[in-house]
């Protein structure tokens, strides 16, 4: 049974919305207002636990899986919430996928899977937002500061990001006359389970003292900066939001 909102009420698609950034920010813009669509790849119960906890708090929000970077699937995704709620106003690209290690040593099949998840997915998510957006829309893409900081272990994930900040700057112009804005948000060392796994505690605990604030950025900071860019923000474009706590 499909739900029916007002036609004040803003629609948000965010992928990876299951877990980390991605669940702060959907539950973030539901208490904006928004109907949520939660996108995820494989995380089902975490994804339907997000829109219960939506649900409880008052909001409405939706969830679908589907591999970003897969070009049906996520046209699926767009169909789905427009057919739920009327349209879509923002999009925000969280999903991602991150493995370290020194570019010698790198995987090529893990390349490969963070290229497709994050290079080409954020191409695919776009490329689907750049054509269903309302007038008055905004599409938030994720970069990282790691690209800036130039850490070692770090060149796949990195070139991956910079990527994403180059299709942000670009489509950002290529939209012009459309009323839609396009940036991108770039966090530092965040808390959640893509940025700890694997890291000891020395190494936490040295990246956390690496911002002037001396701790770790936490998903509601993140997604505050989403909120920002997907409400008030509408001078903000093509641009990259560094949000990392003052990370030099």
């Amino acid at each position: 049974m499909s739900e029916q909102t007002t036609p004040e009420r803003r629609v948000a698609i965010v992928t990876g919305g299951s877990r980390g950034i991605g669940r702060a920010a959907a539950e973030r813009l539901a208490s904006d207002g928004f109907a949520v669509v939660i996108n995820y790849a494989e995380n089902r119960t975490e994804a339907q636990t997000a829109v219960a906890a939506i649900g409880t708090a008052g909001g409405q929000a939706i969830a679908f899986g589907a591999d970003v970077a897969d070009e049906t699937a996520v046209s699926d995704l767009f169909d789905l919430a427009e057919e739920t709620y009327g349209g879509v106003d923002v999009v925000v690209h969280a999903a991602g996928v991150m493995k370290l290690a020194p570019l010698v040593d790198t995987d090529l099949g893990e390349l490969d899977r963070m290229h497709r998840t994050n290079v080409r997915g954020t191409f695919v998510v776009d490329q689907q937002a750049a054509r269903r957006l309302r007038s008055g829309g905004a599409i938030i893409n994720f970069s990282s500061s790691v690209l800036g900081l130039a850490l070692p272990g770090y060149s796949a994930y990195a070139a991956t990001k910079g990527a994403v900040e180059a299709i942000t700057l670009i489509l950002a112009r290529e939209l012009r006359g459309r009323d839609i804005t396009v940036n991108a948000v770039a966090p530092g060392p965040t808390a959640t389970a893509l940025f700890l796994d694997g890291k000891d505690q020395e190494t936490v605990d040295r990246m956390a003292r690496m911002n002037p604030l001396e701790r770790l950025g936490t998903p509601e900071d993140i997604a505050e900066a989403v909120s920002f860019l997907a409400g008030p923000a509408r001078w903000v474009n093509g641009q990259v939001l560094r949000a990392n706590g003052g990370i030099v």
